[in-house]
């Protein structure tokens, strides 16, 4: 399996970078896993930088990506094990700190949303590859998840 993990700006906090370099360390024990962070537009009325940096993101992701949206579908961390099994590769994107734009909205095959909360768009970076790695070792019968 193959997971693509895709986002606007560099990651600024360390403890978040030390999540996501141990989650991704993780989750190549079990599948592959590539993170593509896509320049971030700054200095931009909201809507023209989430217009590029749309585009930018429909140029990395593949087709068929699964977006990160807080009225997107919520699954349990067995469903979400459920939702990835049988194919072979999946890429996520998160938005920046003001979301992503409609036509990437319209164009994912697929939105989820891990709360009605607002988390910030950085840790839902960390949270996304936890859960990640939580479901490939609920696929392969680990004991990670309890």
């Amino acid at each position: 399996m193959k997971l693509i993990f895709i986002w606007p700006g560099k990651t600024k906090e360390d403890f978040i970078k030390e999540g996501i370099k141990k989650y991704i360390k993780d989750i190549k024990t079990m599948a592959q896993a590539e993170v593509k962070e896509i320049r971030e537009v700054r200095g931009r009325p909201r809507e023209t930088a989430l217009r590029e940096e749309g585009r930018r993101i429909l140029e990395a992701a593949p087709k068929g990506f699964v977006l990160l949206d807080a009225g997107g579908r919520m699954m349990d961390s067995v469903e979400f094990a459920r939702f990835l099994d049988g194919q072979s590769e999946w890429s996520f994107v998160v938005g920046g700190p003001y979301g992503v734009s409609e036509e990437i909205k319209e164009t994912a095959r697929q939105t989820m949303s891990f709360s009605k909360m607002t988390f910030p768009h950085e840790l839902m970076r960390v949270m996304l590859l936890e859960q990640a790695y939580r479901a490939l070792t609920i696929m392969r019968g680990k004991g990670y998840h309890h």
